[in-house]
């Protein structure tokens, strides 16, 4: 019919046009519909997790409260050395002649080790000696003039007032006298001098001969012979001797954070690479107070002495010592790693807020924190003074939760 008018069915562009605003709230009510699911789904996701993780069996690593020594000791390197090494030199310049002492003799003192070619010297030796001579001579004949000069000047002494002789010829025999008077003197300070040039060219002659001037062994041989030791600017080191080779000390380096516990007569101990499995007993001898600073840390010298009657122990051998700065025989003693402990059930802000120091005793299975009073520490247990403590309680070092039973991690598939 002419009058009548069919609808047509809109098309999306029209219906876009014809609603513009329903797609993009549609879009927007999903996204957040979307973000409101995955909340509660993590919220219940942990609460899930936490409640199958509590439910899971823990099983605790424990230690047993016994009685023993907490020694606290400081440890430090050092270098075995003789009590006392004698540096024997050369005061006199030549050639090695002979050599009669060689490493690890036993030498007495007095005893020749080597001797420098002696013909320069006793040279010397002859030409003071005939200086000597040849001053002692002349002494003999200014003093037979001193006497003829005397002679004279009392002869004409008594012949100067009958006026048999001059008051000028008096004068003149009395500056003859005097004359011959101060040279005697001076050739009795020439024979002083000359004795002294003999004695030091004797001294010299016998620098010729290098002696040890002590008791011990020679731990060190530098020269050879036919060689040439000059000491003209520094005495050149010949020999090496160790005075008592049954007597040893190791000096060792004592940080300065550790220096101010430790005191002389302490006990001691160390190792060193060549006998590994045999301790050493020592006592600190010596705290030397100048600091020696060995890539910027400050450390003091502390010799520990030591006896070495089987000669096991070598000059220069490195050791590794162990100073006991305090120690308790036998006393009640707690591992410091049950003090370290605190359950993982424990917040953090719970364990910052204890005060004292506590262990966690293990009660019918149950962890019970249990305070404690410590004492002396070693870094490996710690002294107990006071405490719900005795020995054999069993305290807890560290828990292990069984992971075959924990349920795991539970994801989401959105």
């Amino acid at each position: 019919m002419y009058g009548e008018h069919t609808p047509q069915p809109a098309s999306p562009a029209n219906a876009s046009s014809a609603w513009p605003g329903i797609r993009r709230y549609s879009r927007r009510t999903v996204l957040w519909a979307a973000l409101v699911i995955f909340m509660l789904a993590s919220v219940a996701a942990v609460f899930i997790y936490r409640a199958r993780s509590a439910s899971a069996t823990v099983e605790y690593l424990t230690a047993t409260i016994t009685e023993g020594p907490v020694t606290k000791t400081v440890t430090a390197t050092g270098t075995v050395n003789p009590v006392l090494t004698i540096i024997v030199g050369s005061y006199v310049s030549g050639v090695i002649q002979s050599i009669s002492c060689d490493f690890n003799t036993q030498v007495k003192k007095g005893q020749i080790c080597a001797e420098i070619d002696p013909r320069p010297y006793q040279t010397a030796v002859d030409s003071a000696t005939a200086e000597l001579q040849n001053a002692k001579a002349q002494l003999t004949k200014d003093q037979a003039a001193l006497t003829y000069a005397k002679v004279a000047y009392l002869r004409d002494k008594k012949l100067v007032q009958p006026g048999y002789v001059t008051k000028d010829a008096l004068d003149a025999a009395h500056s003859s006298y005097d004359g011959a008077v101060a040279q005697v003197q001076l050739d009795r300070a020439s024979i002083a001098s000359r004795e002294a040039v003999l004695r030091a060219a004797v001294i010299n002659l016998g620098y010729t001969d290098i002696i040890s001037p002590v008791n011990g062994t020679v731990v060190s041989r530098n020269v050879t012979i036919g060689q040439t030791v000059a000491a003209s600017f520094q005495t050149p080191t010949l020999f090496l001797i160790a005075t008592d080779m049954t007597v040893m000390q190791v000096d060792t380096n004592v940080s300065e954070s550790d220096i101010g516990g430790i005191r002389m007569g302490q006990k001691a101990s160390f190792h060193v690479e060549s006998f590994p499995d045999q301790r050493f007993d020592a006592t600190v001898v010596q705290v030397r107070q100048a600091p020696q600073t060995v890539q910027n840390v400050v450390t003091y010298d502390v010799v520990i002495g030591v006896d070495n009657k089987q000669l096991l122990l070598k000059p220069g051998m490195t050791a590794t010592a162990r100073i006991i700065i305090e120690a308790r025989p036998q006393v009640l003693r707690v591992p410091d790693q049950a003090l370290r402990f605190v359950p993982g059930n424990i917040a953090p802000a719970t364990q910052a807020s204890q005060p004292a120091p506590q262990v966690w005793k293990l009660v019918d299975k149950r962890a019970v924190p249990v305070p404690v009073t410590l004492g002396l520490d070693d870094d490996s247990f710690s002294e107990v003074l006071g405490g719900n403590l005795k020995p054999g309680d069993v305290v807890i070092v560290g828990e292990r939760r069984d992971a075959a039973r924990a349920s795991p991690t539970p994801r989401l598939n959105l």
